[in-house]
């Protein structure tokens, strides 16, 4: 398991190439499992503050007390177009909830970015690091599909098809 510092460390253009999936546009989607293993897609905005992958969520959202229970999750971004221009981004790995001053400094992270209004203010909204196990990037062009895949101790993978 790796933070998103690791991982843009060790996978900088690969990192690069996810962040502008996730930054080009606001909403993506999240898989968790619910209490009875069975899996649930919900709607979720990300964000990348000083190497840490966030989603920040309501009080007592499902999908929160689903990565309380079972922190495994997967993260697919929003796909835009039809044209794949950009490619698709997915990313798996391990959420754990930031409280205290993690919770504090992220918080204030979205204010400051956000101008004072943010959906995750300090109103008991769940703050969510998202550590990453797995990253893969697809693109395509005109002949082949291009997965290109990291995962922590090992160098980016490319499969051609």
């Amino acid at each position: 398991m790796a933070t998103w510092l690791e991982f843009s460390a060790a996978a900088p253009e690969l990192a690069e190439a996810i962040e502008a999936r996730l930054k080009a546009h606001k909403h993506h989607l999240l898989a968790t499992l619910r209490k009875d293993g069975s899996p649930r897609l919900s709607g979720t905005e990300v964000e990348i503050f000083d190497g840490k992958l966030v989603i920040g969520s309501m009080p007592g959202a499902m999908k929160v007390r689903d990565l309380l229970r079972d922190p495994r999750y997967a993260l697919h971004s929003n796909p835009g177009d039809h044209t794949m221009t950009g490619g698709d981004a997915k990313l798996s790995g391990h959420a754990r909830e930031a409280t205290g001053e993690e919770r504090d400094w992220i918080v204030a992270a979205y204010a400051d970015k956000y101008g004072g209004e943010t959906a995750a203010g300090d109103d008991g909204a769940h703050m969510v690091v998202l550590d990453v196990d797995e990253a893969t990037h697809i693109t395509v062009d005109d002949k082949h599909l291009y997965v290109d895949l990291w995962r922590p101790g090992r160098e980016v993978e490319r499969f051609v098809k």
